[in-house]
């Protein structure tokens, strides 16, 4: 068996806002196990008992509480419109500083009770007027409650919105496409020799007994193969590309689950009222309350007039080019991952006036690009992750790990990297996501020891648009579980993170995968703020 036994246990549903009424964490060994279907006949992966315990341990801290029985009908799944939410205590009197607490009570489409958690929530409070906005805590009771906490950072009236993304019975399919489909997304190389082509099926495991090339990495042992061509030898390979989406994954009876005006993403409505009125502080400390130093802080930050401030870090805003240019003089930024990070590098060329592209004839939304200001000396570069990545045609020699990229960098304190890896692993077991994490991981913490002052940025996961198909192959909850697993392995070592999650669920905005600019330009300003802190 490939993989470690799966470990099951219905009480601990986490994730970086979400915990468990009990919270109660059995040990492991009470635990039962399942063995796993192989999910890939190819390579192994030894882990030392160290990689073993920790990739354990963030498998447990992911776990989602399933349904008492296998299949449950539709009609008896969470309805939306029959749930509800009430403000607890809403006539209190409350002032900035002040925890509010939401209960949210799930009920099927007879109008029943549900008894069993599970479910996908995503939940904010927002007061349009001022474009303020912030993300709330979610505690599964597991039995068809669930509370949610808001910590009230601004002054008026302050409304409450829950949405269920996705039903706990979706979740359970979700889980097994998980497990039992990654070759949902497939991709493909091409080989070529003179005039002769042949297009070949690639993945991180291909199912059947023809005849592979092996493209595993040598460095990092990341695996990827392709199908053999039928007359040309492996290393014609002249580029990777994205094939396709499988369709007909559900059966009828799940397809139910995902409907778009039903149950994906719907509004939860209060059965009483649904905002209340916040006072102003009575001291004009708010310094305090704005700076928690702990990393896992929630929420991380919340938009005032369309502006994120983190409770984490200062943030200070770059409206002018000129602010910019004279925060990067002199550095070289690397920008390694997906579109997502994509643009930053887009945002910054078109805002900077002398920052300006250098056409490297690389194919459009795929790269590699570069920028520079060689009048201040700033080179800005983007580069994508290596495979899996859904792209259209990525050339052979420009398929790069992130890991061995790190490991070809000097590094020093006029080096800036930023990272963002997610959204292309969704598809697939979460021990494939965290292999790359822990490679990428291990170069970070080599770089750093080299180079001590390099900048290291994370940039999160982000929420998105979600449709019946999107829904199969990217949800949130697949994004959230991913993001998860990545602030817990990079938590503890000396990277910093621009909270791209909350920055895209906090804002009024419609979510998009690759959210619209007045959310980029808060990113980056959380970005350049790292690379340029306020001297206080």
């Amino acid at each position: 068996n490939l993989f470690p036994s799966q470990h099951l246990d219905d009480d601990t549903v986490s994730g970086s806002n979400w915990i468990t009424e009990k919270n109660v964490q059995h040990s492991l060994s009470q635990t039962t196990k399942t063995t796993r279907k192989p999910y890939c006949g190819y390579k192994q992966q030894t882990l030392s008992k160290r990689e073993q315990a920790e990739q354990e341990a963030l498998l447990a801290a992911i776990r989602w509480p399933n349904p008492p029985d296998g299949n449950i009908a539709f009609v008896q799944s969470t309805d939306p419109t029959h749930s509800d939410f009430v403000i607890v205590k809403p006539s209190a009197v409350f002032k900035v500083g002040d925890q509010l607490e939401v209960l949210v009570r799930m009920r099927d489409f007879e109008g029943k009770p549900k008894q069993y958690g599970g479910d996908y929530l995503q939940t904010r409070i927002h007061s349009p007027l001022l474009k303020a906005g912030a993300t709330g805590r979610i505690v599964d009771c597991h039995n068809g409650l669930y509370k949610v906490f808001f910590t009230l950072l601004w002054p008026g009236e302050v409304k409450v919105s829950v949405s269920l993304v996705h039903p706990s019975e979706a979740i359970q399919v979700l889980l097994r496409l998980r497990e039992e489909r990654p070759d949902r997304v497939y991709f493909k190389s091409s080989f070529k020799s003179g005039r002769y082509s042949e297009t070949t099926e690639c993945n991180v495991c291909l199912p059947g007994d023809l005849p592979v090339c092996n493209f595993t990495d040598l460095y990092t042992g990341e695996p990827w193969f392709c199908y053999k061509p039928r007359k040309l030898s492996c290393a014609s390979r002249i580029s990777h590309a994205k094939g396709g989406y499988q369709k007909g994954l559900l059966t009828k009876e799940e397809s139910l689950f995902f409907q778009s005006d039903v149950n994906i993403k719907r509004p939860i409505l209060s059965s009483g009222p649904d905002s209340v009125i916040v006072k102003p502080k009575t001291f004009t400390d708010s310094s305090s309350m704005d700076r928690a130093e702990d990393p896992i802080v929630s929420p991380s930050g919340y938009y005032y007039e369309d502006q994120w401030r983190s409770r984490t870090q200062r943030i200070h805003h770059f409206n002018k080019s000129d602010d910019i240019t004279k925060c990067l003089q002199g550095k070289v930024i690397h920008l390694f991952g997906d579109s997502t990070i994509r643009q930053w590098f887009e945002y910054l060329t078109a805002f900077v006036p002398d920052l300006v592209e250098f056409n490297l004839g690389s194919p459009k939304n795929v790269g590699p690009f570069m920028s520079v200001d060689l009048k201040h000396n700033i080179l800005l570069k983007f580069r994508c992750h290596g495979p899996p990545i859904r792209f259209s045609t990525v050339f052979s020699s420009e398929l790069r790990y992130i890991a061995n990229e790190l490991d070809g960098i000097v590094g020093g304190r006029n080096t800036v990297i930023a990272i963002t890896i997610w959204s292309h692993f969704s598809t697939f077991p979460v021990e494939v996501y965290i292999r790359r994490l822990r490679n990428i991981r291990r170069s970070i913490i080599q770089l750093l020891d080299r180079s001590p002052k390099t900048l290291i940025i994370i940039r999160t996961a982000n929420v998105q648009e979600l449709g019946p198909e999107v829904s199969l192959f990217n949800s949130d909850w697949y994004s959230f579980q991913l993001d998860s697993v990545m602030r817990k392995m990079f938590s503890g070592i000396a990277v910093h993170f621009v909270d791209a999650w909350e920055m895209s669920l906090a804002h009024y905005l419609p979510h998009n995968l690759h959210p619209k600019e007045v959310i980029v330009k808060n990113q980056i300003d959380a970005f350049l703020s790292y690379v340029c802190p306020l001297q206080t």
